[in-house]
């Protein structure tokens, strides 16, 4: 029987909730359990409002939960916000302490705050007391976790457990510190104990908790990806982040540049010389590498980028969630060429959309783009692990000596550009034998030299472009789920990051007597129009997406000519959750 508990954590930044969280999922992965956890923080150090939302069950999750079962009030603000959501049967953790230190009697919370909460499911503590009484006020939020343990009847020897090890490098003053402050809440929840209780026993599993920006990070390391150049940006910074522990025992280098310009320009030079390089930024930042972008694709360098999304303009929400850059990264730069813009739905999904992204920038000497945004690059999920380096990383780049003796009686007669069928043109590296590799921004002939002729442009605008066809190919076609019944009743129809919510949401619905079906796209571009369109033809399709333009209906539309029934769309910065989509569908389909 399927048991599901979502725990809300909140507070201020700086009191230690993404460390409750995190010793939270911790435990509960090393009882087999699976986990979905978002963070939901302000761009700022100290103050603001944040919260840990950690959904926990006994089997498979794929999106967030929403409603808390057990909320954890570290600040006054959190039970004020929340108050609203609270079911009958909601259990409250509140921090029995105001900021100054001072107790909070029963008659401290006013009566709205405490509405629909009885004295059986509200636990009041004195963090901070408790704290200090444990040794340190730092170890505050440690006995708030001591608590949450408590009420979900974990048994203390696996919170002992994960904090022996955590602690390990620390010494054991630091280890004693907080088993003794993580007991302390422990004992103070008392009996009280949440209604709906999991089967806590240590449990070896093959499963992983990950995000998607660790995924990313490690999908180019197995890629062969020798070289990361990056300039910070939230969400962004994690990708690369997630590669940093591996400098000292694998062959790579990452570098932060002064600035985007630096580190897409950086990469190109890399991936020129013959060596796999990706960078990683947000909206903004690729504002800045639209520049490059269009160099890689004149110099038909390969080019890899992974664009970790966040509602804009200009700084925007740089901490919140948002869809805002497909149609920007499609057409990014000046005139027309051919990319690849994949979009993810998962961290499984994610490792091999980069390895991919690797393969196929190699293989067409096109830039190629992995759309990720910072609920998918920041929320952890369980999930079976999916890494696999391939014996043999596959490369397209040619034999010096081959191109020298096969094809070109003297090193002078190679042409870089050369015009094929394909539009894919025999790629050699420079200083690595007597072949002359010439590049250059400017339009050029077949061999790399300038040239302004008009009948060239014409040529090697066709060569570039004639790429398109057998790229479509390479192209997965999307995710579709059948209701049962006819298949032309409604589909939610989305891509990257909101698929798991959406096919939570079709669970629901179906549970409900409602047919809805769902299409999901994660090869976005180029799209193949042919194959698309009869699977999505005769359908009333609904756009799910965090954009405020329905940008992948319109591209839809584009492509295939047919127009989206309707869409719902979310703007505020936050994720989506499986249940508001299930109420937008039910206004729409009413």
């Amino acid at each position: 029987m399927r048991t599901d508990i979502t725990v809300k954590i909140g507070g201020e930044a700086g009191q230690g909730i993404q460390t409750i969280g995190t010793l939270l999922a911790e435990v509960c992965h090393s009882a087999g359990f699976f986990t979905f956890s978002i963070d939901d923080f302000e761009s700022r150090i100290r103050g603001g409002h944040s919260f840990n939302l950690l959904r926990i069950s006994n089997e498979p999750l794929v999106a967030p939960g929403h409603i808390p079962d057990i909320l954890v009030a570290i600040d006054q603000r959190t039970m004020s916000l929340n108050k609203a959501n609270l079911l009958s049967d909601s259990l409250v953790i509140l921090n029995a302490e105001s900021e100054s230190g001072a107790e909070i009697d029963e008659n401290s919370c006013s009566d709205a705050d405490l509405e629909g909460c009885t004295s059986n499911n509200i636990l009041k503590i004195s963090l901070n007391r408790l704290a200090k009484e444990a040794g340190g006020l730092i170890t505050a939020n440690t006995v708030a976790a001591g608590s949450i343990f408590a009420v979900l009847g974990t048994p203390f020897e696996m919170l002992e457990g994960l904090l022996i090890k955590k602690f390990k490098a620390k010494g054991e003053k630091i280890i004693n510190l907080n088993i003794t402050a993580a007991k302390m809440g422990y004992e103070a929840a008392g009996n009280l104990r949440y209604n709906k209780q999991l089967d806590w026993k240590p449990t070896k599993t093959d499963r992983i908790v990950i995000g998607g920006a660790k995924a990313a990070g490690l999908g180019a390391l197995a890629s062969d990806c020798r070289f990361f150049p990056f300039y910070p940006m939230s969400p962004a910074t994690g990708v690369i982040a997630s590669v940093v522990p591996y400098s000292g025992k694998l062959p790579i280098v990452v570098e932060q540049a002064e600035d985007e310009i630096a580190a897409v320009n950086m990469a190109i030079g890399a991936s020129f010389a013959g060596v796999r390089s990706m960078t990683s930024t947000s909206g903004g930042g690729f504002c800045l590498m639209t520049e490059g972008l269009g160099i890689a694709a004149m110099t038909e360098t390969p080019l890899v980028i992974v664009d970790s999304q966040r509602p804009g303009p200009a700084t925007g929400l740089p901490t919140r969630t948002a869809q805002p850059d497909l149609l920007f990264v499609i057409n990014a730069s000046q005139d027309d060429f051919p990319r690849f813009v994949l979009a993810p739905g998962n961290p499984a999904e994610t490792f091999e959309s980069v390895k991919k992204a690797f393969y196929l920038s190699e293989k067409y000497q096109v830039p190629a783009i992995v759309m990720l945004d910072q609920f998918l690059a920041t929320s952890q999920v369980t999930q079976q692990n999916f890494f696999k380096v391939d014996k043999d990383v596959e490369r397209f780049i040619f034999n010096q000596e081959d191109l020298k003796t096969s094809q070109y009686s003297t090193a002078l007669d190679y042409k870089r550009y050369e015009i094929t069928d394909s539009g894919i043109s025999p790629r050699a590296l420079p200083c690595m034998g007597d072949i002359m590799v010439r590049a250059t921004g400017n339009e050029h002939n077949e061999k790399g030299q300038i040239s302004e002729d008009a009948t060239n442009k014409i040529n090697m605008t066709n060569k570039r472009n004639s790429k398109l066809e057998a790229m479509k190919k390479e192209m997965d076609l999307p995710e579709i789920s059948y209701p049962k019944g006819a298949d032309k009743q409604f589909f939610l129809t989305g891509w990257g990051s909101s698929k798991g919510p959406i096919v939570e949401a079709c669970q629901i619905l179906q549970e409900k007597g409602i047919n809805v079906g769902y299409i999901i796209f994660k090869d976005i571009w180029p799209m193949n129009s042919d194959a698309v369109k009869p699977l999505i033809e005769n359908k009333k399709f609904i756009m799910v997406e965090q954009n405020s333009n329905c940008q992948m209906g319109k591209l839809i539309t584009q492509e295939t000519g047919i127009s989206y029934y309707s869409s719902i769309l979310k703007i505020d910065g936050r994720p989506f959750y499986p249940q508001y989509i299930v109420d937008k569908t039910l206004d729409i389909i009413g």
